[in-house]
């Protein structure tokens, strides 16, 4: 199995661009702990800590388009460089003013400046389109090796920056996570020669990745599936905390991103023929199917168990959405249609942390893990319902084919 991902690091520069991409998306995965510790410490509030953290995601789903766009037409080291330097600029004064106690709207205003910055997934993911553009099998197998590395971020992140919030000093976590992210960020952009060349001007097709042919589709199944996400996050520190037993949680989300990462390895070293339209929607039912079954288990352990296998198709599930917007638009739009699907699933992971905290304030705990299935139901009702729009648009003639 293994053998599949050998190959790609034959590629000059894969191993530095990997590598880089890595670090830098780990410290990208502490940034939303690292600030909510900070401020519950601090200023012994979750509701200004949680909102402080909210904004954050909302300016980074806009940046992230936005800085796509700009990165197609200009590269990636032009285009993202000042971006990263003025984030960490942000990033440093806003630990300063947590630090000395600067009023409450001030940490709102640094973080959501540090929060402008690209989004290191897509511009990775565009290298790998670029260098394996006439390879699909290694094409595959490379989006399901960047999948692995987003799911070992997500469970190495937090855990840092937690670690250095609460054993060094509040502001350590978030200030860990803006030198971390701007390390790996920087390496990655310095390592040139698998940079994808711009396109040039003249060249470039009118319009916004979004409104290709199927792209909002996949954009809102992928919010759905950051949903599932977002509710099982919440869902299952709270489950937890209502049997007592706090430390269940970290087990519970675990094993969930554990299935993620394991399926991500498999699914990569498998050949896939037919529609991708069709596996995208077979791969978002398997993912309601599987994560049904936590709506009739009490049991914490039982729980996991069961995360574990629900864990296992939501892997599948982004990877064929990020190799369906490969198809869906040109090459000179590449990192802003990855961006683009990325922010569908910010969004939705925002979203659905923040309504499955109301409904466990107003249904209970377990009983909020509707939530996320519900969230699965529709992401495969999307899928199916713009199977064929998808479908025509990634076997129809276009820039991105040619």
């Amino acid at each position: 199995m293994f053998e599949t991902y050998r190959p790609l690091f034959a590629v000059p520069g894969a191993w530095r661009f990997v590598a880089a991409s890595a670090l830098s998306r780990v410290g990208g995965a502490m940034f939303g702990v690292a600030i909510i510790v900070m401020i519950s410490t601090r200023r012994d509030s979750y509701g200004l800590a949680g909102a402080v953290s909210a904004g954050g995601i909302v300016v980074l789903a806009v940046a992230g388009p936005v800085i796509g766009r700009l990165v197609d037409k200009r590269g990636q080291l032009r285009a993202s460089l000042p971006f990263i330097v003025s984030a960490f600029v942000a990033g440093i004064v806003t630990v300063a003013l947590s630090w000395f106690g600067a009023p409450a709207w001030t940490l709102f205003v640094g973080y959501a400046v540090s929060a402008f910055l690209p989004e290191m997934g897509p511009m990775s993911r565009a290298r790998w389109t670029w260098l394996l553009r006439d390879d699909p099998k290694a094409l595959h197998a490379a989006l399901s090796l960047e999948q692995v590395v987003e799911e070992g971020a997500f469970v190495l992140g937090p855990v840092l920056g937690v670690l250095a919030a609460t054993t060094l000093f509040p502001e350590a976590g978030l200030l860990l996570a803006y030198v971390v992210f701007t390390l790996g960020a920087v390496l990655f952009l310095l390592e040139r020669r698998s940079e994808p060349p711009v396109v040039p001007h003249n060249e470039r097709p009118h319009g916004l990745a979004i409104g290709r042919a199927g792209m909002p589709a996949v954009a809102a199944a992928l919010f759905m599936v950051g949903a599932v996400f977002g509710g099982n996050e919440v869902v299952a520190v709270a489950v937890a905390e209502e049997a007592g037993r706090t430390g269940m949680s970290s087990v519970i989300l675990g094993a969930f991103a554990l299935g993620s990462a394991i399926s991500a390895i498999v699914f990569g070293s498998r050949t896939f023929t037919g529609s991708i339209a069709r596996r995208f929607v077979v791969c978002a039912a398997a993912m309601f199917v599987l994560e049904l079954p936590v709506l009739f288990i009490d049991s914490l352990w039982g729980l996991a168990a069961m995360m574990l296998i629900a864990g296992s198709a939501t892997a599948p599930t982004l990877i064929t959405g990020m190799t369906l917007v490969q198809h869906l638009v040109p090459r000179a739009f590449i990192t802003e249609g990855m961006a683009v699907a990325i922010t569908g699933l910010l969004v939705g992971l925002a979203s659905g942390t923040a309504l499955a905290g109301m409904l466990v304030d107003a249904w209970g705990a377990h009983e909020t893990f509707a939530l996320p299935v519900a969230a699965a139901l529709l992401a495969t009702l999307i899928a199916a319902a713009w199977g064929r729009t998808i479908g025509r648009a990634t076997r129809a003639p276009s820039e991105a084919a040619a």
